[in-house]
């Protein structure tokens, strides 16, 4: 029973972390931009947005690290280990990068300071970004087919 919560809230969690990572980047950034007709101003609202997106970014991976703790010993658990491993190392560079951007931001004029540098690390955080959705996609990818495996009568790990 208590596997099939933890799988349950794991599922749940990357789907408003990588889901809302997605629809974001695909549907709110453009749309936003164009209700607003700045970037920069719409770039206010990623601020506070990515600050979430992260959360439930920080909150998958303690879910994910319970889970390889409980799944111990399953199938392609060792690249489960080495991708969620890589993606919390990037959580965290994301979590470092955030406040350096936040620096160059000023919120009662609603200007970038220093728009060349602040872009530039921009560009680091959308990579970080990128890269760790991709790794989350491969993680999913193999978590899945371990629980599909092992199937819905097999028995539970807490």
């Amino acid at each position: 029973m208590i596997a099939n919560w933890r799988r349950f809230l794991l599922f749940q969690t990357w789907i408003v972390w990588q889901g809302g990572f997605v629809f974001y980047a695909a549907v709110v950034v453009p749309t936003a931009t164009d209700i607003v007709g700045s970037p920069v101003i719409q770039g206010f609202v990623t601020q506070e947005v990515t600050r979430w997106l992260n959360a439930f970014g920080a909150v998958f991976h303690m879910l994910m690290a319970w889970t390889l703790i409980a799944e111990r010993g399953t199938p392609r658990w060792r690249w489960r280990v080495a991708l969620s491993s890589l993606s919390a190392a990037l959580m965290l560079a994301l979590f470092a990068l955030h406040p350096v951007l936040d620096s160059f931001l000023d919120p009662v004029e609603q200007i970038v300071d220093r728009p060349k540098v602040f872009y530039q690390w921009h560009i680091a955080y959308l990579w970080v970004s990128t890269t760790q959705w991709l790794l989350a996609l491969a993680n999913a990818w193999l978590i899945l087919g371990v629980w599909h495996q092992r199937g819905p009568d097999a028995p539970a790990r807490v």
